[in-house]
Parts: structure tokens; sequence; C-alpha cells
């Protein structure tokens, strides 16, 4: 109990310190908590009722977007295979955040946009031959012309489309790759109709510079459109990738509670996403006012600490946040 207290206490002094400073953009910040990309390469399967008790914590905090969900193939991504019971379970009526449902297929569109619950159908397209047939069996031509069927499923159901550029910053696999060949597979993507657009690196290794390099490419080119950052990256670069992404004027970032998370489609090794923590840490560094209550947010990470366990580079990233944890605490796993 003296534990919750000191964690209640610290994240109202971080509310109070985020509200006595200036916000560079106090609007337009949209936060995407990402738990369908933490928990989809996670070996044993995440019971649904933890899943719906996390994500409804997690639809308190204040996120633009959650991103809870797939319809895709059941023995390709089994953990996901109860999303549609995930949904059932969700209480959406006092939250603020909309959902988003990944697809890869038409089939899974069709499925996703039954629901009106979800409001974005994500779309992973890649500048990437190898990834995109690691990720969705198909080549890029293939992809592109089921990314316009699902644009049209859309535009039917009254759904968005977020379309993510997959390998935007480079890939491991020898293929060639530029800034100006990610800007052309946007262009691509506004031609059939998208208007938000997330650059994914997929693998992490996208370095800040090159990061700044990529968005400071794009963004002016299509300024019509909502161009966010979905990185994946090790605890020791995603802060300085993070603040890279908000130089450049991004209004979209993607993370997830602890970092956790990676594609396991991509290569052996899971690269999991920035953490959330990095991107409330780099927000206050950068006078951005991220909008979270943060008293919620602890509460999430409670939760995501009771079920998933606490990285080293957490407890690192709570200090700062003001937040901490007592060592030997049962849901510390040092």
């Amino acid at each position: 109990k003296a534990t919750v207290s000191v964690l209640y206490w610290a994240a109202e002094m971080h509310s109070l310190r985020c509200l006595s400073r200036q916000a560079r953009r106090a609007s337009g910040l949209q936060l995407v908590e990402c738990p369908r990309d933490a928990m989809q390469g996670l070996p044993n399967f995440v019971p649904t009722e933890d899943k719906i008790r996390y994500i409804n914590k997690l639809l308190e905090v204040g996120y633009h977007t959650i991103d809870f969900g797939s319809f895709v193939s059941a023995p390709a991504v089994p953990q996901m295979r109860d999303t549609v019971d995930v949904l059932k379970g969700l209480n959406l009526k006092e939250s603020k955040s909309e959902l988003l449902a990944v697809v890869c297929n038409v089939r899974g569109a069709l499925d996703a946009a039954q629901h009106p619950e979800i409001k974005y159908l994500g779309f992973p397209l890649s500048i990437s031959e190898e990834f995109q047939q690691r990720n969705t069996r198909k080549d890029i031509m293939s992809a592109l012309e089921t990314l316009e069927k699902i644009s049209d499923i859309c535009k039917n159901s009254d759904k968005e489309l977020v379309t993510y550029i997959s390998m935007a910053f480079g890939n491991p696999y020898e293929e060639k790759y530029s800034p100006e060949l990610v800007s052309e597979f946007v262009g691509k993507v506004v031609d059939l109709g998208g208007k938000t657009i997330s650059l994914a690196d997929t693998v992490g290794s996208g370095t800040s510079t090159l990061i700044r390099e990529v968005f400071s490419i794009v963004i002016p080119a299509y300024p019509e459109v909502v161009i966010g950052a979905h990185l994946h990256s090790s605890s020791a670069t995603a802060t300085e990738k993070i603040a890279a992404v908000l130089d450049t004027g991004c209004t979209r970032i993607d993370s997830a509670i602890g970092g956790m998370g990676g594609c396991p489609f991509a290569k052996s090794a899971l690269i999991g996403n920035v953490p959330t923590e990095s991107v409330i840490a780099q927000c206050q560094l950068s006078d951005f006012e991220h909008g979270l209550n943060m008293n919620k947010f602890v509460e999430a990470q409670a939760i995501k600490h009771e079920l998933f366990g606490v990285a080293v580079s957490e407890i690192i990233l709570q200090c700062y946040l003001g937040v901490y944890f007592k060592r030997g605490e049962k849901r510390c796993q040092y």
C-alpha cells in the first residue's frame, strides 16, 4: 500500500510539473499505445481476460489511439486469435481513445469493418520485397493492390486507413534503400487516398541522424498528410530517436509501455517498440504537452508489470519521471 501511495504521489507531482511548463505544442500530438505490437511476438498466449484488463486501463490514460488487435491468420499470429473476444470486453464509453486494428488482406479488412467500435484499420506496406513477403505473403505490387481495396473498404464502412511504411529506415536483407525511396512510397499511398502514414523502423536500424533526414524530406513533401513514427529501438537509443522525431515536426508517435514488442516476421531477434516512458520524458524535455493522465498511466504500468515483468531500462526511466519501484517488490524482476 505504501508503494502504491508513492506511485500516486510521484505521478501527481509529475502532472503538476507538466502543467507548469509552457507547452510548445499544446495540441495535435497523437500518441498511440500499441499493446498489440507489445504482445504479438510473445511465445505464451496471454489470456483474453488479461488482455481486456490491460487494454481497458490503457483506454483510461488518454491516448489518441490504442492499437489493440489484428484481424490476421490465427496460425500466423496465434497471440491475436482472440481479438474479437477482446473487443467485446472493452469499455469504450468513457474513453476518448480510438481503436486501431491491423489487417493484412481484404478478408481481414472486411472482418474488422463489421465492428463499429474500430475507427482505424492499419495496413503494413514494406519498401522491402523480402519483408513484404515475410509479413503478408505477397510482393509489393500485390500489396499495393490490396491496399487500394482496403482503402475502398474503409471509405465504405466509415473507417480511416493508417498505412505503415515498413523498413522505412533500412533493412537487414541488403536490399536497396534511401530516404528518397521512402518518400516515393509515401507518394504511392497518398495517391491511393492515404491520409495517415506511419514510417516504421521495423528492426531498429535507424539512427537519430537518419530519422531526422527521412522525416525532414517526407513531412514537407506531404503537408496534407499526418506522418507518424512507429519506431523500434533498444532502450539505449530510444530517447534520442524520439527527440529526432519531435524535432522534425512529426505529430504522431507509436510506443509501448516498457518498450515491449517487436515484429516476429522481420528477423530472429525481436526489437521492442520505443518505450512510452521515453516518449513522455522527451515530451517533457522538449516542452510538448503529452496530455496523458499520469495517475492512470501508472495504473496501466502496474498491470503491465504484473503480467509481463519489469525491465531494468524501465526502472531507469521511472527514476527520471519521478516514479520509483522498491527493490524486491514482487512485480519488479531484476
